[in-house]
């Protein structure tokens, strides 16, 4: 049910991506308390990305999960932007990211909904 979602002007070379991919899915559940098979993560590079007038390294990131508490999203924006900073150079003022608590009932998965 947590699903994080990247989008960066930086570039993620395919060879990178999936040991990238295994290590945000690892950190996202413990940081979340959630089994790791439910989440799913996305992370796009190349973008045609802007921030701040500036096409230096930057990021657009989602993370949406049923019941995210928003006591934890200061600590969790904190995970994020410090892996992002360690895997791929993107400075955390370079980086917005939008949570988003979703009602289980709204989830599809497996046929049905959460």
């Amino acid at each position: 049910m947590p699903y994080l979602k990247i989008v960066t002007n930086a570039d993620l070379p395919a060879d990178a991506r999936p040991a990238l991919l295994a290590r945000l899915s690892k950190s996202l559940a413990q940081q979340l308390g959630k089994p790791e098979r439910y989440v799913m993560i996305e992370a796009t590079g190349g973008a045609a990305l802007l921030f701040g007038g500036s096409d230096a390294p930057a990021a657009y990131v989602e993370l949406k999960s049923i019941g995210l508490d928003t006591a934890r999203t200061p600590s969790l924006s904190k995970a994020v932007c410090e892996s992002l900073h360690a895997e791929l150079g993107i400075t955390p003022e370079r980086i917005y990211i939008e949570f988003i608590d979703i009602a289980g009932h709204l989830w599809g998965w497996n046929s049905g909904t959460f």
